[in-house]
């Protein structure tokens, strides 16, 4: 929760610059691998994903996910999680408690309209291929490939869907999920400090009618810098999967290999940033900026367009 802030004297346009919003966004890929990894471990317990299945046993109509997912977010409600900008929580806000500890003041590092607007907010987006798509993937069971649970035993061997562990799949299904979504809105930052750098770059885009959202797009999208993305997701999830022998030698899996024995498959990684984060990710980005100039008045607009060009560039007022 703005751990990226580096003190509370810290200068906005230090906070915004790239270089220190790309440290974060590589820590988050740490993180996200690992969590995909704990949730590999266990069967893929399609139960626990389906509406009303646990009605009797909790009095909740949603599914066994959607009820950690809120019973979660509540704690972490009272904890002013959700009061810090590059938090969103699954859960309406409006069902959730308010901070019982005095919220922090963070800089103004958003436009607030932009931030806030519906559209930006893409959680729904993440859990429908979070649990369509990302947990049938890393906890395929290949044919006559025995499933094996977190503490090594093999899985029920009728059913290798569904190892019954339900409370630990949700948790790691919850702590997955939480940093994917910071991973996804973090692309406002992005967006807030290019639109910064380069105001009268994508005013003309923003006020077109409709927006240009293509050109948009153009401006925040640097495919050499994806495609060095995805070969470091694959490199770190070829190491974060490997295993040791008692001497703490490495002992060499080939990428198919690495889900059998319990890890997980490098391609799976890869896929989930190259179709879903990334993507995702880009739609964050170029919404923010859509909604950019809301409630901006004119005269600062004007100042943007107008701004006095230094050195070839134009400077930000």
């Amino acid at each position: 929760m703005m751990n990226y802030t580096p003190h509370a004297g810290a200068k906005v346009a230090d906070i915004l610059a790239l270089e220190n919003i790309r440290r974060q966004l590589i820590r988050l890929e740490d993180t996200i691998i690992f969590l995909v990894i704990e949730r590999a471990q266990f069967a893929h317990n399609p139960k626990i994903y389906e509406q009303g299945a646990f009605t009797e046993e909790m009095g909740f109509e949603g599914s066994w996910l959607d009820w950690f997912l809120l019973e979660t977010e509540r704690t972490c409600a009272k904890a002013r999680r959700y009061t810090s900008p590059d938090e969103h929580p699954f859960t309406p806000i409006e069902q959730l408690p308010r901070p019982i500890i005095k919220p922090q003041t963070y800089p103004a590092l958003l436009h607030e309209p932009a931030a806030k607007h519906p559209s930006v907010n893409v959680n729904h987006r993440i859990l429908d291929f979070y649990v369509n798509h990302l947990v049938p993937g890393i906890t395929e069971v290949p044919p006559g490939s025995p499933r094996r649970s977190a503490n090594g035993s093999v899985s029920n061997p009728i059913n290798p869907l569904d190892d019954g562990n339900y409370g630990s799949a949700a948790t790691r299904d919850v702590e997955a999920l939480q940093a994917i979504s910071r991973r996804i809105h973090f692309g406002m930052f992005v967006s807030e400090s290019k639109f910064l750098a380069a105001p009268h770059d994508f005013i003309p885009h923003i006020l077109a009618n409709p927006p240009n959202t293509e050109a948009l797009a153009g401006l925040i999208t640097k495919p050499e810098v994806e495609a060095k993305l995805l070969i470091r997701l694959a490199n770190k999830a070829r190491v974060y999967g490997c295993e040791m022998d008692a001497d703490g030698r490495v002992i060499p899996i080939p990428d198919q290999e690495l889900g059998l024995r319990g890890k997980i498959d490098v391609d799976q990684i890869v896929r989930l940033y190259r179709d879903w984060v990334i993507p995702l990710t880009k739609d964050v980005e170029v919404d923010y900026l859509v909604h950019r100039l809301d409630g901006v008045p004119q005269e600062q607009i004007d100042k943007w367009m107008a701004g006095a060009k230094v050195n070839g560039k134009y400077g930000t007022v």
